[in-house]
C-alpha cells in the first residue's frame, strides 16, 4: 500500500466515523408528568346509642331475639320479650362524597357473672358515601339458650369506618 492510499484509506476512515457518529446521536426529547395527591379528612365514629335487646324471660328450649338495624324486635318460640330496645347508633364525620365501608366486630358475648351469650351483629349498610356528617344503625341476633340463667347481661364490640 501506498502513502497515498493509506492517507485515502485513513481520510475515508475519519471521513466514516464522523458519519457513523452523526447519524447515531439524536435529539433530546422530553416529557412532563403531574404529581397529585386527595387529601381526606380524618374520618372519625362515635357512638349515640347501645343495642338493647330488652328484657327477656327464658323458656325451655333456645330461642332467639333480634333487633334490626332499623331499631325493630323479634322475639323467638317461646320467650317473652318486654321494655324498649334499640338497635346501637354511630355517627360518622369524614370527607363529603367519599364512600367508607362499614363493620361491626362480632359475635359478641354477653356475660352476666359466669354464665354467657353470643349475638351476632349486623350493620344498617355495608358502605355509605358521606354527605359530610352521617350516621349507620348496628342490630343483632342473639342466642337465648334454653332456661338461660337470670341476670343482666353486657359485652362490648366495636365498629370500623373506613374509606373505600
Amino acid at each position: 500500500m501506498t502513502i497515498r492510499s493509506f492517507k485515502a484509506v485513513l481520510a475515508g476512515s475519519a471521513m466514516l466515523a464522523l458519519a457513523l457518529g452523526a447519524t447515531s446521536a439524536q435529539a433530546a426529547n422530553t416529557a412532563t408528568a403531574t404529581a397529585t395527591a386527595s387529601i381526606l379528612k380524618q374520618v372519625s365514629v362515635t357512638k349515640t346509642a347501645d343495642l338493647n335487646f330488652g328484657t327477656i324471660v327464658t323458656g325451655t328450649t333456645a330461642a332467639t331475639v333480634v333487633i334490626s338495624p332499623a331499631g325493630g324486635r323479634t322475639c323467638g318460640t317461646g320467650l317473652v320479650c318486654t321494655n324498649a330496645v334499640t338497635a346501637a347508633a354511630f355517627g360518622i364525620v369524614g370527607t363529603t362524597a367519599q364512600t367508607v365501608t362499614l363493620a361491626a366486630a362480632g359475635p359478641v358475648t354477653l356475660t352476666a357473672g359466669a354464665n354467657t351469650m353470643s349475638a351476632t351483629l349486623q350493620t344498617s349498610s355495608a358502605t355509605r358515601v358521606l354527605n359530610g356528617t352521617d350516621s349507620f344503625t348496628v342490630g343483632g341476633t342473639l342466642s337465648v339458650a334454653a332456661n338461660q340463667a337470670d341476670g343482666v347481661y353486657t359485652g362490648s364490640f366495636s365498629v370500623t369506618v373506613d374509606y373505600q
